[in-house]
């Protein structure tokens, strides 16, 4: 049987990635309070892990880099973009929500 087992370096990069992911984010894209950081922090790290790997490949290979770019590299990479686009589209999806009247009273 196959081990399972998660190299700690892998899990190490995923998780840097991640992280960076959403710290870059908040950057370029201030959340408007508390909560919504919370929420989009949280989104971004969770997605950042889950879909790295896959994303890291998938880059790579549109950028034409595939070959030069070591598996680790490849997933910092991936997770970091994971991340900041789960950031971006929580973000946009909240200032969409707050034009469009969450929050505000609906006619009778």
């Amino acid at each position: 049987m196959a081990n399972i087992d998660p190299d700690p370096a892998m899990a190490a990069a995923r998780i840097a990635g991640a992280l960076a992911g959403a710290l870059v984010s908040l950057v370029y894209m201030m959340p408007k309070g508390v909560r919504e950081a919370a929420a989009r922090a949280i989104a971004g790290v969770v997605c950042g892990l889950v879909f790295g790997g896959p994303v890291g490949v998938a880059l790579g290979q549109w950028m034409g880099v595939r070959g030069m770019l070591s598996p680790s590299e490849s997933l910092l990479t991936g997770s970091a973009a994971a991340s900041m686009s789960a950031w971006w589209a929580l973000g946009a999806l909240a200032r969409i929500a707050d034009r469009t009247g969450r929050g505000k009273d609906i006619p009778d």
